[in-house]
């Protein structure tokens, strides 16, 4: 006769697999190389909207050893500050080593998230200004989709202007679905007011694929063109401050431009007119 062993309940003896284990709770594809995933909270991380942490899964065994290392990489969280989940939007690298094994994800997998949030992306970065300009490229459109949707963001500007630059039509999906939402949440325009809906401007911008608006935004600043597609006569230091996140090519040309028009960039610890994310995946 062998012996029985008590039953007990697995929820309850359940230990993560990961050091710092997460578990997935949503998980939803945009193209091929593009995709999202929401995750559970730690109940004590606490992080100011536009702030990224170090997330990932375990490395392959090592041949000899068998040991696996943590693969960890910087990613914006794309989920306001009082959201009780986390979301984040990354792009797959198929020979990528962490994408590569990420894009995978499925509803109830574990990933690793070190609770130490970071960033330049804040408000707490830039000097008090009436427009807000966010600049993004590709998966760059994470944080600022963090932003939209803190109610902050609307009561420090009259105006938000969200710029999304991608390769193809089916890349900008992701941004659109979430102006949308932000534009139909009752709640942000309960505290917001009524005229929320006039507040935050979307322009979104391909470069390969034909669509309303083709263009790289560098150039579309440098001719002028964005300014009179939206009825603003410029941009200066006195009315407006800038966010960027993209690619280093992406910032380094913005950081030129937005200087061009007088503004200075700015830190945490030294608030000034423009922020540049300098820890970007994607």
């Amino acid at each position: 006769m062998t012996e029985q062993k008590p039953v007990t309940d697995a929820a309850a003896q359940k230990v993560p697999a990961l050091p710092d284990a997460q578990t997935v709770t949503e998980v939803q594809h945009y193209t091929d190389r593009l995709f999202r995933f929401r995750c559970t909270r730690p109940a004590s991380l606490r992080f100011r909207s536009g702030e990224f942490v170090m997330i990932g899964l375990m490395g392959d065994p090592h041949p000899e050893t068998g040991k696996q290392k943590p693969l960890l990489r910087a990613y914006s969280i794309a989920s306001p500050a009082w959201d009780e989940e986390l979301e984040f939007y990354s792009i797959k690298v198929q020979d990528g080593p962490l994408t590569s094994k990420l894009q995978h994800l499925k509803e109830g997998d574990e990933i690793i998230l070190r609770p130490k949030p970071v960033g330049t992306l804040v408000h707490d970065a830039l000097l008090p200004g009436k427009r807000l300009w966010f600049f993004a490229t590709g998966t760059g459109i994470a944080p600022f989709a963090s932003l939209i949707r803190e109610p902050e963001t609307y009561e420090r500007y009259d105006q938000i202007i969200l710029t999304h630059t991608c390769r193809e039509v089916a890349e900008l999906t992701y941004g659109r679905e979430l102006v949308d939402s932000v534009r139909a949440d009752e709640m942000l325009a309960e505290v917001i007011g009524e005229n929320f809906a006039d507040k935050l401007v979307y322009y979104p911008t391909t470069t390969r694929e034909e669509s309303p608006k083709m263009g790289r935004v560098t150039d579309l600043l440098r001719s002028g063109e964005i300014f009179r597609d939206l009825g603003i006569e410029g941009m200066s230091a006195e009315t407006d401050r800038a966010m960027v996140c993209g690619s280093m090519g992406l910032n380094t040309d913005l950081k030129e431009i937005l200087e061009g028009f007088g503004l200075k960039e700015g830190a945490n610890s030294e608030p000034a007119e423009y922020v540049v994310e300098k820890a970007f995946v994607g």
